[in-house]
């Protein structure tokens, strides 16, 4: 472990002066990732395609280059899974990460470069832990093991051509450098399994006599392990099996829903609590202020971003500003070229930026995961922060949620279906007060709430504890990489979540 300590200093003194550099110059490190990014593609099919050797500027490359989904995009990716190299990036593509999304249960597979593993996805890792050594000079963590929550892998043939394709945790502990391997648990075997409920009983079984000093995972999925642990241990939080426990990296959900819960779980004051934005497509954000809730734009890891005003998304031409061009607390849906060969990429996120010198973000909610049906615009930031006050004065956690509009003759409302750890002391202040802070937070859906004109009051539906993990495991969706899809603007998703429910209780707690 004095290696390993020797070596995170060495990071820190390396790389904080490179953060320094793109925190004050963020338009010429842009630049310079846009203009290496057009050059070693140039001669791609994609590249000459569109005449990238002819391309000198931002202006140039987007009124050229189109905006992509990924459906869009698909074509290219599915020739490069039946082994054809060099259609979107010159590097052998050997690695997909096999992401479901949120708003539909079709797999998506985004291809890997080692150029994205490297520059992109590990020096995201190593940020992460140099801006945790520099906020907190004083940490013990690397004296012990960091506990993962990994996805599975496995391997493809394709037009005698093979592949691996996985969740993009286990891509990352499959290629991670022999140093970072001694720093995790559990073994990588447990780690990659891929029944989801035996490797999590392993997982908790390893780790109980482990010197667990820092976690790292979807904050959902991790609190089913730490709950397994304590069933397991017998003991009354988690800091009496890890005693030595300061850390918790977390990112794919908002944190806000499940703060309660890990303060309960972790009750210790030298817990640090850090989230990070590393998705499928790369690593994004990493949280370098502690105590505040936004996080710092990583702007030299192969990506070069770009943001669509949320007015623009869907248009055939839409705006597309940078970094320079964007304003601070507007929402954005955020599009990335990236070197493993997407290119003007939208993700699905939408982000705001709450500071411009320098860059830092928030997410916002998805491009698709919201709900806007009389001009309301509800976004899942107002969802969390809304719900999260109403469960502050109501004494309640919650697990998970999910809403959609409910028509009638007579009137449109939003239905919100949410499984509570614990129940609010009073349901109906618990849905005043939600009701209220959502009106506060979001103008439009309060003008549209004004005297029940337009929206009337939304309705709670309290489901069974269990019940979206039923649904998720009945579609084969357990895992981390694995969401409840929050706001959605039809009710698909939200009728099958509500007959599983009715299926399994035959009743709600209203």
């Amino acid at each position: 472990m004095v290696f390993i300590q020797s070596l995170i200093n060495w990071l820190v003194r390396k790389r904080s002066e490179q953060i320094e550099y793109f925190m004050t110059h963020p338009g010429e490190v842009q630049n310079n990732e846009f203009q290496k990014l057009i050059s070693v593609a140039a001669n791609t099919e994609w590249g000459k395609k569109y005449d990238y050797d002819s391309i000198k500027s931002h202006e140039t490359f987007k009124g050229r280059v189109p905006v992509s989904t990924y459906e869009e995009l698909l074509p290219f990716i599915e020739r490069v899974r039946g082994g054809e190299q060099n259609v979107l990036w010159p590097e052998e593509i050997k690695w997909f990460a096999k992401s479901s999304g949120t708003t539909n249960g079709k797999s998506k597979f985004i291809p890997i470069s080692k150029s994205t593993l490297e520059s992109c996805h590990f020096r995201g890792g190593k940020d992460v832990l140099t801006l945790y050594a520099m906020n907190y000079p004083d940490t013990r963590m690397f004296l012990g093991k960091g506990l993962v929550m990994g996805g599975s892998r496995s391997l493809k043939e394709s037009n005698n051509n093979s592949y691996f394709e996985g969740d993009l945790s286990a891509i990352l502990i499959g290629n991670m450098p022999h140093w970072a391997k001694r720093m995790r648990a559990p073994s990588e075997s447990i780690a990659l399994m891929e029944e989801w409920e035996s490797k999590l009983f392993k997982m908790a079984k390893y780790s109980i006599d482990q010197n667990i000093t820092s976690i790292s995972g979807v904050p959902s999925w991790t609190l089913v392990l730490l709950n397994k642990v304590l069933q397991m241990t017998g003991k009354n939080n988690i800091m009496e099996v890890w005693p030595q426990l300061e850390a918790f990296f977390h990112g794919g959900v908002s944190f806000e829903p499940y703060r309660q819960q890990y303060a309960s779980l972790l009750p210790a004051d030298k817990m640090r609590y850090m989230e990070t934005y590393n998705a499928s497509e790369g690593f994004f954000g990493i949280q370098d202020r502690p105590g505040e809730r936004d996080m710092l734009l990583m702007l030299d890891y192969g990506i070069f971003y770009e943001f669509i005003p949320l007015d623009d998304v869907g248009k055939n031409y839409p705006k597309a500003l940078t970094l320079e061009e964007v304003e601070p607390f507007t929402h954005y849906a955020m599009v990335i070229s990236t070197n493993s060969g997407l290119w003007r990429y939208m993700i699905g996120d939408t982000v705001q930026f709450t500071s411009i010198n320098p860059y830092r973000i928030q997410i916002s909610g998805r491009t698709q995961n919201f709900i806007n049906v009389v001009g309301e615009e509800l976004m899942v930031d107002n969802a969390e922060k809304a719900l999260a006050k109403a469960c502050e004065q109501t004494r309640a956690t919650i697990r998970d949620y999910t809403a959609a509009p409910l028509y009638s003759d007579n009137h449109i409302c939003h239905e919100w279906l949410i499984e509570f750890i614990e129940q609010p002391d009073d349901f109906a202040k618990f849905q005043q007060l939600f009701d209220e802070s959502l009106k506060s937070l979001n103008s439009d859906y309060e003008a549209k709430r004004y005297h029940d004109l337009v929206l009337k009051p939304p309705i709670l539906k309290s489901l069974e504890k269990g019940s979206f993990y039923h649904w998720l495991k009945k579609r084969d969706k357990l895992g981390g990489q694995n969401k409840v899809p929050r706001l959605l603007n039809n009710r698909k998703m939200l009728d099958d979540i509500l007959e599983n429910s009715k299926l399994a209780t035959d009743n709600f707690n209203i």
